[in-house]
């Protein structure tokens, strides 16, 4: 165990990620593995808080502050950064409280064999569904020429549009195509797309529209976004929702993954169903969580995952009875500022 900082030197050659936070909890030192495994350059944290290693800083900060009071050594598993939207690193932290500061390290999560193979497991459910949406888009293609009245043409071309969508995303996750496909959208659009496919399913749910008409154009994948509205809204259902408001805002003062104030984008999905278990808050957008019998608890963290993409957060808010689920989303696709 390095125990001070001037041991720095001696470790710069380890795999193990190390940094030195000096008795106000500032990183005056780190080795590059620090850097590499993080993904924040050097000059993005020496002399900050551990808060700057978005999106999980805060818990990390809250840890370090408590191994310092209590000069001990304490752990903190699978945590989440991410330095460059669409590359997030799972880590584990080690936190030693010492008498000038606390020493950090950073290694891979040990869990992350774990999520390679919920990887997996999807790319080969990618790979399976894509005859059978062919099937589909083509049997819905001759419903749509042979559909006898609007209604039902409408519904034969939103089952034709909605394959293809499904196949446009198992592609993606088979790797076919690896960048966000970036262009303006309408995401009152979208949110009208998202109530009509809902309603399509469930005619009994009541939608509501709360949105702000002065929204400028979002710029981003537009696909991908309606993946992660579909997913929101069909959780509150499963939720046993009756009545689902779809809210749109714009957000001032927020800030970007490098502290940068941009304009951005808030989005709501707010529903009265049952609500999101205590057991599981803290672990919600996590892979494999969900509080319901049968539930994959893959929706939210695909959600999520989508947000960061685009530079942004996925967040639950609760309200007095049942949910609300809040998407903030740069108004454009965010670049890294160099260092």
């Amino acid at each position: 165990m390095i125990g001070v900082p001037s041991d720095i030197d001696l470790i710069g050659q380890l795999a193990t990620g190390v940094a030195w936070l000096d008795a106000g909890l500032r990183v005056t030192q780190a080795n590059p593995a620090f850097a590499e495994h993080t993904g924040f350059g050097l000059s993005r944290i020496l002399g900050h808080t551990l808060a700057v290693l978005l999106p999980d800083g805060e818990r990390l900060h809250a840890m370090a502050v408590r191994a310092f009071d209590e000069s001990g050594s304490l752990q903190l598993r699978d945590v989440t950064v991410c330095a460059t939207p669409g590359r997030e690193a799972r880590l584990d932290f080690t936190f030693t409280g010492l008498a000038r500061g606390t020493l950090v390290e950073a290694r891979a999560a040990s869990s992350s064999g774990d999520h390679d193979r919920v990887s997996g497991s999807l790319r080969g459910f990618a790979h399976e569904i894509r005859n059978p949406l062919a099937a589909i888009s083509g049997a819905a293609q001759l419903l749509e020429n042979r559909a006898g009245d609007a209604r039902q043409r409408g519904l034969a071309r939103l089952v034709r549009e909605e394959s293809a969508r499904m196949a446009a995303l198992s592609e993606r996750l088979l790797g076919v195509r690896n960048t966000t496909a970036t262009r303006a959208a309408n995401v009152h659009a979208m949110l009208e797309r998202v109530a009509e496919l809902v309603q399509a399913e469930r005619p009994d749910a009541a939608i509501a529209r709360d949105y702000d008409p002065s929204l400028p154009a979002w710029h981003g994948d537009p696909d991908r976004l309606l993946q992660a509205l579909l997913n929101l809204v069909r959780n509150a259902i499963e939720a046993h929702a009756r009545r689902i408001t779809l809210r749109s805002r714009a957000e001032a003062g927020w800030r970007d993954a490098w502290g940068q104030r941009v304009p951005a984008l808030r989005i709501e999905v707010e529903d009265d169903g049952d609500g999101v278990p205590d057991a599981i808050a803290e672990t919600l957008f996590e892979p494999m969580v969900s509080g319901r019998a049968g539930g994959t608890g893959l929706g939210l963290a695909v959600a999520r995952e989508i947000a960061r993409e685009h530079g942004g957060e996925l967040t639950l808010r609760r309200t007095g009875s049942g949910s609300c689920f809040v998407l903030l989303l740069p108004r454009r696709p965010p670049t890294e500022p160099f260092e």
